[in-house]
C-alpha cells in the first residue's frame, strides 16, 4: 500500500502528533466543520488549537473564518464552564491576499505555516509550548510518517484510557458507608441517653459534643466539638436529609478522589463549616449537624468537575449550582438552617480538593497555593471566633 502525502498533509500529521501525544490535546467533534481540526487541552494557556487545512483566499473570507470560529468556542465555553478560552488557529493553505498580522482578533491568536518549521517563528507559541521544536524533529515521509505518527496517537489514546478507568471506575466506598453508620451510631446514643429522636434536648446534645460558640474559649480540647459535632443530630429528619446526601455524592467522590483524600476532605469541610457557623450564630446557640461536611463534598465536587468539565460541565450548571442557590435562599429565608456550615462548607471543600489534588490534573504548584490559602482561610476563621 502506497500512501503519498502533500506538504500540508505532512504539516498536519506533525502538528496533530505533537499536541495530541506532547501536549496531551484531545480531538473535539464538531459538525459542520470541514477542512479543520480543533483540538482542547483546558490545562494548556491555548485551551483550543485549531489546524485549518481549507484554503482562504481573502482578508472577507479571512474574517469570516474567525467570526466563526469566535461563535464555536462561546459554545465550547457554554458546555464545558470554561470563563475564559484562548485557541491558537494555525492555517496552512492561506491565500496572498490574506493580511494575516493586520487584524485583531481578541482572544484567537492566528499563524501561518508554508513549512513546519515556520511555527517557531513565532515567539507567542515558543512561550507557550518551550518544546515545539521537536515538531521538526521527524523525519519520515509518506507511509512510514502515517504510520509512526497514527501509531503513537493510538498509544496516547490508550494510555489516557487507562487513566479515564482508573479515575472514574467505581470502588467499593467503604468510607462513605462507615461515615453513615457512624452518625446512626452516635443518634442512637444520644436516643438512649434519654434523647427524644423527634426533637433532641440542646442540653443533652451538647453533653455529648455539639459545637457552641462560648466552647472555643474554654481551650484547646474545646476544639474537638468542630468534629463531635459534625455527628450529631437535632432529629431524626435532620439526620435522614444529611446521610441521604452523603449516599447520593460520598460514593463519587471517595472513588474520584481515593478513600485517604476523601475522608481528609469530609473532615476539614466540616471544621471549615463549623468555624464559618459560629460567625453567624448567636451566643450559646446550640448547633450540630453534618451539612458542613456535605456542602464540603458539593465544594469538592466543583473542584473536580472544573478538571474534567468535559464530562461535568452539564451536570455542574444544571444541578450543582442550582442546589447551592437553593440552598443558601433557604437559609436566608428559613430559620435554623445553618447557612454558615453551608457557606464555609463550600468553600473548604473546594479548597481542600485543591489541597489533596485530582489525579493526572492537579500540578504541585496549584497544591500548595491550595494548602496556604486554606491554612489562611481557617486562621482567619479562628481569629473571628476569637474576637467576635
Amino acid at each position: 500500500m502506497n500512501i503519498t502525502l502533500d506538504k500540508n498533509d505532512e504539516i498536519v500529521m506533525k502538528l496533530l502528533h505533537y499536541f495530541i501525544t506532547e501536549q496531551g490535546y484531545n480531538p473535539i467533534i464538531l459538525h459542520g466543520a470541514k477542512d479543520e481540526i480543533w483540538l482542547e487541552n483546558t490545562e494548556q494557556d491555548y485551551k483550543i488549537v485549531r489546524i485549518v487545512t481549507n484554503y482562504i483566499h481573502n482578508d472577507e473570507q479571512f474574517d469570516w473564518d474567525i467570526y466563526r470560529t469566535k461563535q464555536i468556542i462561546r459554545t465550547i465555553k457554554r458546555k464545558t464552564f470554561s470563563f475564559n478560552m484562548n485557541a491558537l488557529s494555525i492555517f496552512v493553505n492561506l491565500g496572498d491576499n490574506v493580511h494575516l498580522k493586520e487584524i485583531n482578533h481578541n482572544n484567537i491568536d492566528c499563524i501561518e505555516l508554508k513549512n513546519i518549521s515556520d511555527i517557531t517563528k513565532y515567539d507567542f507559541v515558543t512561550e507557550s509550548f518551550p518544546t515545539i521544536n521537536k515538531i521538526d524533529k521527524v523525519t519520515e515521509q509518506g507511509l512510514e510518517l502515517f504510520m509512526k505518527l497514527t501509531e503513537e496517537i493510538n498509544q496516547k489514546n490508550r494510555d489516557d484510557a487507562i487513566k479515564a478507568d482508573e479515575i472514574f471506575s467505581k470502588k467499593r466506598p467503604i468510607i462513605t458507608y462507615a461515615l453513615i453508620i457512624s452518625n446512626i451510631i452516635m443518634f442512637l446514643m444520644v436516643v438512649l441517653a434519654g434523647g427524644n429522636p423527634f426533637n433532641v434536648d440542646a442540653n443533652l446534645l451538647y453533653d455529648f459534643g455539639a459545637l457552641v460558640n462560648h466552647r472555643m474559649m474554654e481551650g484547646p480540647l474545646s476544639y474537638l466539638t468542630l468534629i463531635s459535632s459534625m455527628f450529631l443530630h437535632a432529629n431524626i429528619l435532620h439526620l435522614l436529609l444529611n446521610l441521604y446526601a452523603l449516599y447520593i455524592l460520598g460514593p463519587q467522590l471517595e472513588s474520584f478522589f481515593g478513600k485517604a483524600k476523601y475522608l481528609f476532605i469530609y473532615l476539614v469541610s466540616g471544621i471549615v463549616g463549623g468555624l464559618t457557623s459560629m460567625l453567624f450564630l448567636p451566643d450559646n446557640i446550640v448547633t450540630v449537624g453534618a451539612s458542613g461536611c456535605i456542602f464540603g463534598l458539593i465544594g469538592a465536587f466543583l473542584y473536580f468537575g472544573y478538571h474534567y468539565r468535559v464530562y461535568f460541565g452539564g451536570i455542574i450548571k444544571s444541578q450543582i449550582i442550582p442546589l447551592i442557590i437553593l440552598n443558601l435562599i433557604l437559609g436566608i429565608c428559613i430559620s435554623g438552617i445553618d447557612i454558615g456550615a453551608h457557606i464555609g462548607g463550600i468553600i473548604g471543600g473546594f479548597l481542600v480538593a485543591k489541597v489533596v489534588g485530582v489525579k493526572y490534573k492537579t500540578t504541585t504548584s496549584d497544591r500548595v497555593n491550595g494548602g496556604v490559602m486554606l491554612t489562611i482561610l481557617i486562621g482567619f476563621l479562628i481569629y473571628l471566633g476569637m474576637v467576635i
